[in-house]
């Protein structure tokens, strides 16, 4: 968390981005769970909104959201997403990364797909 909350900084400090309305607070812990996602996910998932998965039976990001209500996935990255494939490790995280990778996944939603 420490490295996305400093990635966050230099975004914030670069972009101007700063606390504000909800919706700026939105952008901002979207970027720390992009930045977590990238870290985290992005050996073997495509985590943002046009990229190729490097492993492709790894879903990519975006097409969570026709797949699974993404706030049911808040338990499963809490106790640890297991897969049926050997390639998946298993996957923790801390709550306040779950809230930023949620944010990122709704930021990322293929809205034609949930439509």
């Amino acid at each position: 968390m420490k490295r996305a909350l400093t990635v966050l900084a230099a975004i914030t400090i670069s972009t101007g981005l700063t606390a504000g309305p909800a919706h700026a607070q939105d952008k901002d812990l979207a970027l720390v769970g992009k930045a977590l996602a990238e870290e985290r996910c992005g050996r073997c998932h495509a985590v943002g909104k046009s990229d190729t998965s490097k492993l492709p039976l790894a879903p990519p990001f975006r097409t969570f959201a026709t797949k699974w209500p993404l706030e049911s996935l808040e338990e499963a990255l809490a106790e640890g997403i297991v897969t049926g494939h050997p390639d998946m490790p298993v996957v923790e995280f801390e709550p306040d990364q779950i809230a930023a990778l949620i944010e990122h996944l709704h930021a990322i939603a293929d809205k034609k797909a949930t439509q």
